[in-house]
């Protein structure tokens, strides 16, 4: 398709040509020669552009001369309004590629940033295989408000999925708050609740921050906080209103739910230390933390992306296969952009 998309521009010329020659002398080919280098424009290189005008303005002075009307004022009229078009089309090219490399330029900063925000976890740390993955919903943003963090700790491996209400640059400050306290207190609190605990103080002094400087409404965000102990026969963790994780193992998946709901981080409404659920692993098995970008994914029929009914019929070997295959799977439901952004991390047993 796009290797078409790159020859319109041509047969745009040859269209006009025929029609010149071909149709009655009333109809011109005009429209097409001004088409074709604005197109070119958008598609093409310099070089190409500037062959596509010339072509034009040559095919339209042919054609002119073959009917006797090179020398008419209405001839040299339509010839002179080619040859402007041809011209315009070269400056809006050079425009164009300005933009290319403001927008490279944009993108590099982002991916950087990303690196430096969510680094990609270890591949394994223990009997754990681990694997991350981010997706924004703006096709040229590189990050957004969700966020993942994997850390090993003296109390075992900890990590962390989440999602910070809003969008834009707030909400990528709220995360990269987020992630920097969990960084910090993953490593100084020996329980899962402190952990939590410092989290939840953290955001919420910084909401009431922002709230004071900027006017704003309520800064929070959900979160699943885990912890596997040395050896991973067990994970312990926290959900402090996120969509519930994944257990995966020989072909089913168990939706983890916590005993007790508990409400967004930040929001000032903890009532002491949180309700710690522990899950034993099987050897083999594969933990998924996800995002609402995930459940929240619609067709265009308006159907929701079912990740209960999906994820039995992916096999993987590995949890980088498996984060791959469910983007896939979404990207094939949606058929198009999605809402919102995604963060996965999937952490597969291998004892």
């Amino acid at each position: 398709m796009s290797r078409f998309v790159r020859w319109l521009p041509a047969v745009l010329l040859i269209c006009g040509f025929l029609v010149d020659y071909f149709a009655p002398v009333q109809f011109s080919g005009a429209a097409f020669y001004s088409v074709a280098p604005m197109i070119a424009a958008a598609l093409l290189s310099l070089d190409g552009t500037i062959l596509i005008g010339l072509c034009a303005i040559a095919a339209d002075a042919v054609a002119l001369g073959h009917f006797g009307l090179l020398a008419t004022w209405g001839g040299i009229s339509e010839l002179l309004s080619i040859t402007a078009v041809a011209v315009a089309s070269i400056l809006i090219n050079r425009l164009l590629l300005r933009r290319e490399i403001r927008l490279r330029a944009a993108r590099s900063i982002t991916a950087t940033v990303q690196r430096a925000v969510l680094p990609a976890p270890p591949e394994r740390v223990g009997p754990l295989q681990i694997a991350a993955r981010y997706e924004a919903a703006e096709r040229e943003a590189n990050i957004g408000g969700d966020l993942y963090a994997v850390q090993t700790t003296p109390y075992g491996l900890r990590c962390i999925v989440g999602d910070v209400r809003g969008k834009g640059m707030d909400a990528v400050g709220a995360a990269i708050a987020v992630l920097g306290s969990f960084r910090m207190a993953a490593d100084e609190e020996p329980t899962l609740a402190g952990v939590v605990a410092h989290l939840d103080r953290t955001l919420y002094r910084g909401a009431q921050r922002a709230a004071t400087a900027k006017n704003l409404g309520e800064w929070f965000a959900t979160a699943v906080i885990a912890e596997f102990p040395p050896g991973a026969t067990e994970m312990r963790l926290i959900n402090r209103g996120h969509p519930e994780p994944f257990l995966l193992h020989a072909g089913t998946v168990r939706a983890i739910e916590p005993t007790q709901p508990a409400v967004p981080l930040g929001m000032g409404l903890g009532n002491g230390p949180d309700q710690t659920d522990t899950v034993t692993l099987p050897p083999g098995c594969t933990v998924l933390m996800c995002t609402d970008g995930i459940h929240e994914a619609r067709n265009r029929h308006g159907t929701f992306y079912d990740p209960h009914a999906r994820l039995p019929t992916i096999r993987f070997c590995t949890p980088n296969e498996l984060l791959r295959k469910i983007v896939d799977d979404v990207h094939r439901h949606t058929e198009g952009p999605r809402q919102d952004d995604t963060a996965l991390l999937a952490l597969t047993h291998t004892p």
